[in-house]
């Protein structure tokens, strides 16, 4: 394994990411993983929202007892951490869970209840944004879910890309997958989903800003439904 160096500077970090996605932009999902395993070793980790563990299974068996890092919003399904626990006791993956600065209680006392109704990107950069940056700072490189079908705000998603706000390179393996990729993914490998997709939710975040989906709707429509919301913050 070659892995890229810690004394790497940003410019050549980025100009790597740039040159990746366009060699990559027709790779397999295993192959884009194998080049970052490859590339940054354990300086690479997985991000996961716990809706499914896809990109998980696919990172260990490029890079066996990857980090996959999940954020704790306080906020979660319990179904959520039900997956969480499950991924850590059968994959071949180290489970990292983050957690913000603030307990759910402590940043209702400051901030008043309820922030996620009233100021919900407020409540997001504390709870996933921040608590994200800090746990990334010792990775060069960090693997997400995206995928370009989940929504407008997503279509342009590279499969390897430059991260301007981290200073880091973004792996999204699977951001030319359809739906029924990650479903025929999931039957042919038994991988682990969160059983609320299951129950009429097509996107599963923190309980108070999510709801199952209506008919024709897109995948990411449950997700502070009634704003002009779109993403949390970690994405853009």
């Amino acid at each position: 394994m070659t892995a890229v160096s810690d004394e790497r500077g940003t410019v050549e970090l980025r100009e790597l990411a740039e040159q990746a996605g366009r060699d990559l932009e027709d790779a397999s999902a295993p192959d884009i993983l194998r080049w970052a395993a490859d590339t940054f070793g354990k300086r690479f980790c997985v991000t996961s929202s716990m809706e499914d563990a896809v990109v998980a299974h696919l990172a260990s068996r490029a890079l066996p007892g990857v980090d996959v890092v999940f954020l704790d919003t306080g906020y979660h399904f319990p179904e959520t951490i039900g997956t969480r626990d499950a991924v850590e006791a059968v994959m071949d993956v180290n489970v990292i869970t983050l957690t913000p600065r603030q307990t759910v209680a402590e940043q209702d006392a400051e901030y008043g209840p309820k922030l996620h109704d009233r100021d919900p990107d407020l409540c997001c950069r504390l709870r996933k944004v921040r608590p994200l940056e800090e746990g990334l700072k010792d990775y060069l490189a960090w693997a997400t879910g995206l995928r370009r079908d989940e929504s407008p705000t997503r279509a342009n998603t590279p499969v390897v890309g430059w991260d301007e706000k981290r200073r880091k390179v973004k792996v999204s393996p699977i951001a030319r997958w359809t739906q029924d990729d990650v479903d025929a993914y999931v039957a042919e490998h038994g991988v682990l989903t969160n059983p609320l997709l299951q129950d009429g939710y097509a996107s599963v975040g923190c309980a108070p800003c999510t709801r199952r989906v209506l008919e024709g709707e897109d995948a990411r429509a449950g997700r502070w439904a009634g704003s002009a919301k779109t993403e949390c913050g970690l994405h853009g």
